[in-house]
């Protein structure tokens, strides 16, 4: 009883070492109305995050110009990076280059440092 148990549990841990197979992913750009609504606008259809869903990137004109309030950018202002600032802290940020949210990010509201995110 007690090798039936072993070898059960040891085909289940080789079971979980295997790679998964991905049925619908694909490296072809999206051909839709949501892939001509996003050139409309200016972007472009980029994979972004950990499952590189296809989505709408659009680049802003003021990235990287110093703010302390996004309402200074036409995306977020922003400190890049997992940046150790604590929230409520005195900050400058920089305008976000472009609509892809993804990464660490810490926000800068009325010259103040939020919480930094990090997104998947």
């Amino acid at each position: 009883m007690i090798r039936i148990s072993l070898i059960a549990a040891v085909a289940l841990l080789a079971a979980a070492c295997s790679p998964q197979t991905t049925g619908a992913a694909s490296d072809a750009p999206m051909q839709s109305a949501d892939a001509a609504s996003c050139a409309t606008r200016g972007g472009t259809m980029k994979q972004v995050g950990r499952m590189q869903s296809w989505q709408c990137v659009i680049s802003y004109a003021d990235a990287g110009k110093r703010c302390t309030d996004g309402d200074q950018c036409q995306g977020d202002c922003r400190i890049e990076g997992n940046s150790g600032v604590a929230p409520g802290t005195a900050a400058t940020g920089v305008c976000q280059a472009t609509s892809d949210r993804f990464g660490c990010n810490t926000t800068v509201e009325d010259g103040k440092a939020g919480p930094t995110l990090c997104i998947d």
